[in-house]
């Protein structure tokens, strides 16, 4: 172990990471023969295979997955100790990225981030706002807005709001077409829904708690492309009542119809304290709070 080098052990996250030789290579900025030898060193070194190459990617033999979360926590060491030793300093420094659902993060986090870059000016945030969940092991993102709690893994997790969610189409199509007055009457209207393969999560597939009925006869994969769509008069959809709220040009149908997600506040146990990512943690909690009703009151 004399000859250990962390820029091996950095080369050994990346590869873990990424899963293949070429993508962990330009992540670390270096050439892959370059990475290929850091892994071979520090296999070398410790005197045990740690991946097994297959034409589909480097995959993580057993002794390999010891050392993950051994390396894993010298990492999070090492990218705390500064903003420890630093703690009670009164500006907080450094870059939190922040992986959101794409509506959460575009109309509701994004008008709000100017009170916390104004307040904290040695902050860099950086927003990820795609219809995906994010590995925060893999460190993809800093903190994650996820819509159900993480089963597995060193994670932190905790609700940050409860949300409903209606039904909604354009003015001009209500007019146009035929008259809903029950939940009987929509299968046979135009719907606009998930493209099923696609959804990142469970709980946007609605539309069979609405009717087993419905077939939508537009399928997108991300919830502000439905939104245009349905404003473009394309058919009903369910939507979020805070992305809904901002549009006069759409109406609800059946207020009746009501259906309930949440957002979770995610971080890793290893950071979760660190303190620019419990200050942007605190301030995402701060906003949530102060929307209330926002997120669950349908549109006047």
């Amino acid at each position: 172990m004399s000859d250990f080098d962390r820029n091996d052990l950095r080369a050994f996250l990346a590869a873990a990471r990424a899963g293949r030789l070429t993508v962990a290579a330009q992540r670390m900025g270096v050439d892959h023969s370059t990475l290929s030898r850091r892994l071979s060193a520090l296999e070398g070194t410790l005197g045990a295979r740690l991946f097994d190459r297959r034409p589909s990617g480097f995959a993580l033999t057993n002794a390999g997955e010891r050392l993950l979360a051994d390396a894993e926590r010298m990492e999070s060491l090492a990218i705390g100790l500064p903003a420890r030793l630093d703690a009670d300093a009164h500006q907080v420094g450094g870059t939190v990225r922040l992986g959101t659902p794409e509506a959460f993060g575009t109309y509701f986090l994004a008008p709000r981030l100017a009170e916390l870059c104004t307040a904290q000016p040695a902050l860099e945030v950086e927003l990820v706002a795609n219809p995906r969940s994010f590995s925060l092991s893999k460190r993809e993102a800093d903190l994650a807005i996820g819509m159900t709690r993480p089963e597995t893994g060193r994670l932190y997790a905790r609700k940050l709001v409860d949300y409903a969610l209606g039904l909604y189409a354009a003015r001009r199509y209500v007019e146009a077409a035929e008259t809903i007055r029950s939940v009987d009457d929509l299968p046979r209207h135009r719907w606009v829904g998930y493209v099923e393969d696609l959804l990142w999560t469970s709980e946007l597939n609605y539309l069979p708690q609405v009717s087993a009925a419905i077939h939508p006869q537009a399928r997108i994969s991300n919830v502000i492309t439905q939104l245009e769509a349905v404003r473009g008069g394309a058919g009903l959809a369910v939507l979020p009542h805070f992305l809904a709220r901002g549009c006069q040009d759409l109406v609800a149908v059946l207020p009746e119809v009501h259906i309930v997600r949440a957002y979770w506040l995610i971080a890793h146990a290893d950071t979760r304290d660190l303190p620019r990512v419990r200050l942007v943690s605190d301030f995402l909690t701060r906003q949530a709070e102060a929307a209330g009703n926002a997120f669950w009151l349908a549109p006047p």
